[in-house]
């Protein structure tokens, strides 16, 4: 296993974290037990694949309160019983979203001691903030000091957060306490300029703070590529596959502290551990990134609408949300994945900005640059997105 300075903490963690989001489950007991799922983990086998991985050198786990309805923490936690506890750096995250007071972050950050069975967190962090979080949470309700009061009680001993929002956030974030201990991005050869992007995982590393990079497969899009991907990183000759390109081209960054894989199987397990042994900076040549580079303008020509987010259609008399939109069912496309898309116009998007409410006044097409029928395309993106 291949290790890496966390940051400026003074120690070391495998390049591959094990990530606990995407367990293992029977949907078969899947079933509402009062204000959550009950557990539908199948957990012989999750506390299998992480004794395995850790047995191979990995030394990092990362849950949070809120996967598997709240259970994933519970396993971890009978996971690192038997003296794997003391092998590993535990991390988990506080859903700042369910923090009402102040008090309400260490209440839950109590229950999560409990859940994982141990008296310290090793890397705490706030979860997936963005400018509304980061305002009306964690600034609202002094979620910081609240974190570094814990830090000083030694429930905690690193402090971080977790992030999806654009870069002027983020470099407000990292800029706004000189007490970070790292950071978690989502970050992966087609997101080199969403959220944090490259300029971000840069900035923060030059800050001295350590980079998590979650999301290295892109929710498994990037393991899983369309025909034409697949025939480029076969014409190499290489026998990687297409997840082992997107993780080492992760891992040839220097500025990248750590990658998170959520793992469902064993052979995912060996592999991603194979994939990380043969890691390295620097490992990647001129004609990889190449390859990589060939591999995400083949995925970029997959997109229907040419759709460049200048955001000149903005605003909408009718405040529909047309680059949002138009970039969901575009990912959609590229991927070959309407599920996901799908599932995230109906939970993130607020119901007033969806396209069904384009009422053809074609204000936005007299100033798209793209000359797009905006007009013609929104009921049709509408009822890709909703399934109609």
């Amino acid at each position: 296993m291949q290790y890496r300075n966390f940051g400026q903490c003074g120690f070391q963690v495998s390049a591959l974290g094990f990530g606990t989001m995407r367990f293992p489950t029977d949907d078969k007991v899947n079933e509402r037990v009062g204000d959550r799922f009950s557990n539908n983990i199948v957990e012989p086998e999750a506390i299998r694949m992480i004794r395995y991985a850790i047995d191979q050198g990995v030394n990092y786990i990362d849950t949070a309160y809120g996967y598997h309805g709240g259970f994933s923490e519970v396993v971890t936690g009978k996971a690192l019983k038997d003296g794997y506890r003391e092998k590993v750096f535990l991390a988990t995250k506080s859903p700042v979203w369910l923090v009402e007071k102040p008090e309400d972050f260490d209440r839950i950050l109590d229950e999560q001691l409990e859940r994982l069975q141990t008296d310290v967190i090793d890397c705490y962090m706030l979860h997936s903030l963005s400018r509304d979080t980061w305002q009306n949470k964690v600034l609202k309700h002094n979620l910081i000091d609240k974190g570094e009061a814990a830090r000083k009680a030694g429930k905690i001993r690193y402090f971080g957060f977790s992030f999806h929002d654009n870069l002027d956030t983020f470099k407000e974030i990292v800029d706004h306490h000189d007490k970070w201990d790292f950071c978690q991005i989502q970050y992966n050869y087609m997101d080199t300029e969403n959220q944090a992007g490259t300029e971000g995982l840069k900035y923060a590393a030059s800050k001295g703070l350590a980079v998590i990079i979650m999301e290295p497969l892109l929710g498994g899009r990037l393991a899983n590529p369309p025909r034409e991907v697949i025939d480029i990183f076969e014409a190499t000759g290489k026998k990687d596959s297409a997840a082992s390109w997107a993780l080492k081209w992760l891992w040839d960054q220097p500025e990248v502290s750590l990658v998170l894989s959520g793992m469902s199987n064993m052979q995912q397990v060996k592999e991603n551990i194979q994939t990380a042994n043969d890691s390295g900076i620097g490992l990647f040549s001129k004609e990889d990134f190449e390859i990589i580079a060939k591999v995400r303008a083949c995925f970029e020509a997959r997109a229907t609408i040419p759709c460049t987010k200048c955001r000149y259609c903005i605003p909408c008399p009718s405040n529909v949300d047309i680059p949002g939109i138009f970039e969901l069912y575009n990912e959609s496309v590229i991927y070959d994945d309407p599920q996901t898309s799908q599932n995230s116009y109906k939970h993130f998007f607020d119901e007033d900005t969806k396209a069904n409410l384009c009422i053809g006044c074609k204000v936005c097409e007299e100033v798209c640059p793209q000359h797009i029928p905006i007009s013609e395309w929104m009921p049709k993106v509408h009822a890709a997105l909703t399934e109609e």
